[in-house]
């Protein structure tokens, strides 16, 4: 019985090919959406999962967590500095570190902050620490080599954006790999863009000292560090804070303790300060990622089932179209059982191999959207299987059983004289 099936389904590969095709697509539309909710959720997660309390600005909670821990580019308010110099002090927490964003190099964003979250993710791979406000500290994915000169940028290229002049950082180092959009990340002090950007507390001095230099270049008396346009450093790095610290669009605490956290949060919950947990935003947005795959999900179950149908029907069309084949066979002394499992088999396998072909499809177009999104952001977006998953495709098997058992029936109740008269 297998080898004729074998040699019918070679003879009619064709439109059994087109069949097997048309059940793939829609299996891995519902394989696809499934995988890559996950992943993002899986993915997000793990990035979120490096910081443990955000302070901002009053505003929106989402746009602070996309803007502080994925690097998505916004303009937040800023916090006075006097909250960074409050959090440093206080006893419940291990280290707050600013961040400051706005500049980019080379397609990455450069984030201004402080040693302790460069170190976060664990001891560098390459190089040291900030020693120096022309440091730059690389993520992972950075394709930056060692003693690379980085020119910060405000802005995007065609839309307005500028090359600061006279500022540029050197790498001096590398982050570990982390999974996160910092892997695609170029950390420099904060000192540093409070100075290129005019808001640190010695600006006017370094107005002065650049006013200067221009003097002594005009003069051609300038030293080296005046005539290549490199102001005085501003303050040392890494603080102490005070009340006269410039603001920042968000500070990354690390609590003590899971009760620090609680306690820090509901402090700093106020009309001058948001306080939030990564976790709890993503959690809101897994909500709405949800709904969205539930509606994507009955999108795809409805292909599958419109899919089900047409090949229902395209099996039923070629059973009536196959009345003789059959009729000559039940006439040959073939069991009725015989003849339902040739045609069963023909269809299911059909099918069976359609919903294999469409997970491996489902899969493989996730990895590559995965990968895709992953050189975009830098979050790692793991593409993984779940036992729900094996119930689904079981259902799909079962389904796919039911479906081809009905030419089947017809084929098993057709009576052999009149399917030769006909």
């Amino acid at each position: 019985m297998i080898r004729f099936i074998v040699a019918d389904l070679r003879r009619l590969w064709l439109g059994s090919a087109v069949i097997m095709l048309i059940v793939a697509l829609a299996t891995a539309l519902g394989v696809a959406v499934t995988l890559q909710e996950r992943a993002l959720r899986l993915g997000s997660a793990r990035a979120a999962d490096r910081f443990d309390l955000v302070i901002g600005a009053p505003g929106s909670e989402t746009q602070l967590i996309l803007s502080s821990v994925f690097l998505q580019a916004a303009p937040l308010p800023l916090i006075p500095g006097a909250v960074l110099a409050k959090l440093a002090a206080d006893p419940r927490v291990a280290w707050a570190a600013p961040v400051g964003f706005g500049d980019s190099s080379f397609g990455y964003p450069i984030v201004g902050t402080t040693m302790p979250l460069v170190l976060a993710a664990g001891a560098l791979t390459e190089g040291h620490g900030f020693e120096d406000h022309e440091d730059a500290v690389v993520g992972s994915a950075v394709t930056l080599a060692i003693g690379a000169e980085v020119k910060p940028m405000h802005g995007a290229v065609g839309e307005g954006g500028h090359v600061h002049e006279g500022a540029s950082y050197h790498v001096v180092g590398r982050m570990p790999r982390s999974g996160t959009p910092w892997d695609r990340a170029i950390l420099v002090p904060i000192e540093a863009v409070w100075h290129v950007h005019g808001m640190d507390e010695d600006d006017h001095e370094h107005g002065h000292e650049h006013d200067h230099a221009a003097e002594a270049a005009d003069r051609g008396t300038g030293d080296s560090d005046h005539d290549s346009g490199v102001h005085a450093e501003p303050v040392a790095l890494g603080g102490p804070w005070s009340e006269e610290t410039p603001g920042v669009p968000a500070i990354i605490v690390k609590p003590k303790s899971i009760a620090d956290a609680y306690r820090l949060r509901g402090e700093y919950r106020t009309a001058a300060t948001l306080a939030v947990f990564p976790g709890e935003v993503l959690t809101r947005l897994y909500s709405t990622l949800g709904d969205a795959r539930r509606i994507l999900t009955a999108v795809a179950t409805g292909a599958q089932a419109l899919v089900a149908a047409a090949v229902a029907l395209v099996a039923i069309a070629h059973v009536g179209q196959r009345r003789r084949q059959i009729g000559a066979l039940r006439a040959l002394g073939a069991p009725r059982l015989a003849v339902f499992g040739i045609v069963w088999g023909e269809i299911f396998a059909i099918v069976g191999l359609g919903i294999a072909l469409g997970i491996a499809i489902g899969y493989g177009a996730t990895l590559i959207l995965s990968q895709m999104l992953t050189a975009a952001n830098g979050v790692a977006l793991p593409v993984v299987f779940e036992w729900e998953d094996l119930g689904r495709a079981a259902i799909l098997v079962i389904a796919a059983a039911v479906v081809s058992a009905l030419p089947a029936i017809m084929a098993y109740r057709q009576p052999p004289a009149a399917a030769l008269r006909d």
